[in-house]
C-alpha cells in the first residue's frame, strides 16, 4: 500500500488578476455527497458570483476524479484544479473556485492560471497531511516493562494513544506498516515472549507531513 496526502482541515486561498476576485477553498471529503453538500455550501455563501468551479479525488487510491467548468471555457477552471490535487498527490480531497469577473477578459491562459494558483494557495492553508500505512496495536505487558517499552516507543516516534494500567499494563499505539518488523522483534526480545500485540485496526493513518 503506498502512502498519500490529504488535507486535515479545510484551508482558503484567495487570487487576484485584473480585478477579477478568485476565491479557493480546500475541503476534506470521503464521498460525492461530501463534495456535493460542499459545492453547495459555497454556492450560498457567494450567492452572487457567476461561477463556482471545483475538482475532486477521493478514495485511498484516487478512484474517484470528478471537475467541473461550470460556465468557464472548457478545460481552464476544473482541469487546472485538478492538475493541482494530482501534482500533490492529493486523495479525498475537492477543492473549489469561486471567481468574480473584474470586468477584463483574462483569456484561457490567464483562467487557467488564475483558477490553479487559487486551488494550490487554497491546499497550503490547509496544511497536507501524509497517510500511510499503519495498524493501530493494543499492547499488554507486566508494570516492570513498562519504562523498558516507553523508551522505545519515544525513540522510534511511535505515539501512543491510550495507557490504561489494571492488572497488567495496557497500551494502544500508532505505528507505521515498516515500523512493526523492528517492533515485533524488540517486544518479543524484551518481553521473553510475555508481551501480547493485538491489532485493532489497519489502514491509512495521518504520520505528519514530509
Amino acid at each position: 500500500m503506498e502512502s498519500y496526502r490529504t488535507i486535515e482541515t479545510r484551508g482558503e486561498g484567495s487570487y487576484e488578476e485584473k480585478k477579477s476576485r478568485f476565491l479557493g477553498v480546500a475541503i476534506p471529503t470521503k464521498t460525492e455527497e461530501e463534495v456535493q453538500a460542499a459545492l453547495q455550501e459555497e454556492k450560498k455563501k457567494y450567492y452572487d458570483a457567476k461561477h463556482h468551479c471545483y475538482a475532486c479525488i477521493l478514495g485511498e487510491k484516487g478512484e474517484l476524479r470528478r471537475f467541473s467548468d461550470d460556465g468557464e471555457p472548457q478545460g481552464t477552471a476544473g482541469k487546472p484544479i485538478l492538475t493541482v490535487l494530482e501534482g500533490q498527490n492529493l486523495r479525498n480531497v475537492c477543492i473549489i473556485v469561486t471567481r468574480y469577473f473584474g470586468g477584463t477578459l483574462l483569456g484561457t491562459g490567464g483562467l487557467t492560471r488564475a483558477y490553479g494558483e487559487a486551488a494550490k494557495r487554497a491546499v497550503e492553508a490547509a496544511g497536507p497531511l501524509v497517510m500511510q500505512p499503519g495498524k493501530i496495536l493494543r499492547i499488554t505487558m507486566d508494570y516492570s516493562l513498562l519504562d523498558r517499552v516507553n523508551w522505545y516507543l519515544k525513540k522510534q516516534e511511535i505515539k501512543t494513544l491510550t495507557t490504561a494500567y489494571t492488572e497488567k499494563a495496557r497500551e494502544e499505539i500508532l505505528v507505521r506498516e515498516d515500523q512493526l518488523p523492528a517492533l515485533t522483534s524488540f517486544l518479543s526480545q524484551t518481553g521473553s515472549g510475555s508481551i501480547q500485540a493485538d491489532i485493532i485496526k489497519k489502514g491509512f493513518f495521518g504520520f505528519g507531513e514530509t
